[in-house]
C-alpha cells in the first residue's frame, strides 16, 4: 500500500471500507441518474486528495529528497497506482473528478494558471486562454495534451489525461501563512525583501511536516502572492513584499540588497563549516601525536592552518559585508523618515493654509474679544433696566428673619428640656418600682421559708406520732390472752 492510499484511508471519513466499492466504481455513469450520489463521491476524491497533497504524500515514495508537492497535484497513470486497491483495483471515476474539480475552480491547470492572461478572481473561463497557446507550448504540448485543458468539456471516455493541477485550497492556505510568518519578522524595509532562493528556504517549510515545497509549488505561490492578492512584486529573481505605506515594485537597489543578503547568509554558513573542520583537524592532530604518527600530525597541522586563513578571510568580508548592509538598513530608515517628515511637512502646510495665516487668526481673536466685550455691555444695559429696591427694606427684612430664626432656636431647646425632665421623671419612677418589687420578692422569700419550716415541723411531729402508734400496737398483741 503506498503512502498516499495509507494517509487517505487513515485520516478520511468518507472512505470508510463499506465505501471503497461506490468511490472506486465508475460513479461518472450516474451523474444524471443519481447526481446526489456522484456528488457525494466527487466532493470526498477531491478533500481526500487536496487533504493529502496538503500533508506531502502525493509524490512518489521513492523521492530523493524531502520536496514534495503541496500545492501542485499530478494527475497521470501513477496517481492511478499509487490509489490502487488490490480489492477495488484503480479508481474508475478520477478523470470526471478532476474535470469537476477543474469546473469549479477547486483545482486549475499548472499551465493554465501561469498564463499571464490567467486570473483566479475572473468570473468564467471556458477555454485556454490564447497566452497558454504561445508557440513554445504548442511545441511542447500536444494537441491530445491540451485537450485536457478545455474547462467545461465532458469527459466521456473516462480516461485520465496527464496533467498537472493547481490545489487551489492549498494554495490559499500556504500564502496565508506566509504572510502571517513575514508580518511576525522585523519591520525593516530590507527585511520585506528576498532572492528567490532565500524566499525559498525561509518559507518552504511554512506547512505541516518533514517536507518541504517543491519547485512548482514555490511557482504557483508566488504567482497568486504578486498577482491574484497583490501581497508581493517579483521580477524573476527578486521578491518584495509590499505594506500600505510601500507599494513601489522591484528596483536594481533592491536587487542588489538581495543579493547582499544572500552572500552574507551564505558566508555565515561557510564559517559554520571552517570552524567545524578546525576542530576536527585539531582533534586528528592530537589523536596522531597519541598514535605517535608525526607524518599525520603535521599534515593536519598544516590543514588546519590554511583553513583558520580561510577562516579570517572569510570573517573579515563578512564583517565588512554586514557593516555595508547595516549603512544601508540605516540610510532606508533615514529615507524613510524623511519622507514622513516631509508628507508631514505637507499636512501642515495644508493646514496652515486652511487657517490663513497669522494675520487672519489675529484678526479672528481680535473680532472674538469685541463680540465678547458687546456681550458683557448688553448685560450691564439689562442690569440697569431692572427695578430699583432699597436696601433699607432688605436689612430689615434680613433681621426680622435671624429674629425669628433665633425665636425658633429658643423655642426647640425648650421643648428638648421639657422632655429630658420628663425622661428623668420617668427613670426614678422606675427606678422606684424596681426597689419596692424588691422588697416585696424579699418578703415573699422570707415567708416562703417560714411556711417551709413550719410544714417541715408538722412532717416531724407527724411521723412521731405514727412512730408511737406503731409501739402501742406491738404491745397490745404481745400481751399474753388470759387462760379459759
Amino acid at each position: 500500500m503506498s503512502d498516499l492510499l495509507n494517509y487517505i484511508l487513515s485520516h478520511e471519513d468518507a472512505f470508510r471500507k463499506n465505501r471503497l466499492p461506490s468511490l472506486y466504481s465508475d460513479f461518472a455513469i450516474h451523474k444524471s441518474t443519481n447526481p446526489d450520489g456522484y456528488a457525494v463521491n466527487v466532493a470526498a476524491w477531491e478533500k481526500a486528495l487536496t487533504n493529502a497533497a496538503r500533508a506531502g504524500h502525493v509524490s512518489f515514495d521513492n523521492a530523493p529528497s524531502k520536496k514534495r508537492d503541496h500545492l501542485i497535484l499530478v494527475a497521470d497513470e501513477n496517481l492511478l497506482h499509487m490509489l490502487e486497491i488490490p480489492e477495488c483495483g484503480t479508481p474508475v471515476a478520477l478523470a470526471s473528478v478532476f474535470d469537476e474539480a477543474i469546473q469549479k475552480r477547486i483545482m486549475v491547470p499548472f499551465e493554465v494558471y501561469r498564463s499571464s492572461n490567467f486570473k483566479l478572481s475572473t468570473s468564467r473561463w471556458r477555454i485556454l486562454d490564447s497566452g497558454v497557446l504561445s508557440p513554445w507550448n504548442v511545441m511542447n504540448w500536444s494537441l491530445r495534451q491540451l485537450k485536457g485543458f478545455v474547462v467545461g468539456s465532458d469527459n466521456t471516455s473516462g480516461k485520465l489525461h496527464t496533467r498537472k493541477l493547481v490545489l487551489v485550497e492549498n494554495l490559499k492556505e500556504t500564502a496565508k501563512r506566509v504572510l502571517h510568518l513575514q508580518s511576525n519578522r522585523k519591520s525593516s524595509s530590507l527585511d520585506r525583501i528576498y532572492s528567490k532562493e532565500r524566499f525559498t528556504n525561509t518559507f518552504s517549510t511554512v506547512l505541516e511536516g518533514d517536507t518541504v515545497l517543491s519547485d512548482d509549488d514555490i511557482e504557483a505561490l508566488l504567482i497568486y502572492l504578486s498577482r491574484d492578492i497583490n501581497a508581493i512584486f517579483y521580477d524573476g529573481k527578486t521578491i518584495k513584499f509590499l505594506t500600505g505605506n510601500d507599494r513601489s515594485p522591484v528596483t536594481p537597489e533592491d536587487t542588489t540588497i538581495a543579493s547582499m543578503k544572500d552572500l552574507i547568509s551564505n558566508l555565515t554558513e561557510q564559517i559554520s563549516r571552517i570552524e567545524l573542520k578546525i576542530g576536527e583537524l585539531n582533534i586528528n592532530a592530537k589523536n596522531a601525536l597519541a598514535n605517535k604518527n608525526r607524518i599525520s600530525a603535521l599534515s593536519a597541522i598544516k590543514n588546519k592552518k590554511i583553513a583558520e586563513h580561510n577562516l579570517n578571510q572569510r570573517a573579515n568580508t563578512l564583517h565588512q559585508l554586514e557593516e555595508v548592509y547595516n549603512k544601508i538598513e540605516q540610510s532606508t530608515d533615514q529615507i524613510e523618515i524623511v519622507r514622513v517628515m516631509q508628507a508631514s511637512t505637507g499636512v501642515l502646510r495644508s493646514l496652515h493654509a486652511q487657517i490663513g495665516g497669522v494675520e487672519r487668526v489675529e484678526d479672528v481673536i481680535e473680532n472674538l474679544r469685541e463680540e465678547m466685550s458687546k456681550v458683557d455691555e448688553v448685560g450691564n444695559i439689562i442690569n440697569e433696566a431692572g427695578p430699583v429696591i432699597d436696601e433699607s427694606e432688605i436689612d430689615d427684612e434680613l433681621e426680622a428673619l435671624e429674629t425669628k430664626e433665633l425665636r425658633e432656636k429658643e423655642e426647640e431647646a425648650k421643648v428638648t428640656r421639657q422632655r429630658l425632665e420628663q425622661l428623668e421623671s420617668h427613670e426614678q419612677a422606675a427606678r422606684q418600682a424596681a426597689r419596692e418589687a424588691s422588697k416585696t420578692a424579699e418578703a415573699v422569700g422570707d415567708v416562703e421559708s417560714e411556711l417551709a419550716a413550719s410544714i417541715g415541723q408538722l412532717s416531724n411531729m407527724s411521723l412521731k406520732d405514727s412512730a408511737m402508734t406503731e409501739r402501742e400496737g406491738q404491745h397490745e398483741v404481745e400481751k399474753p390472752v388470759p387462760a379459759q
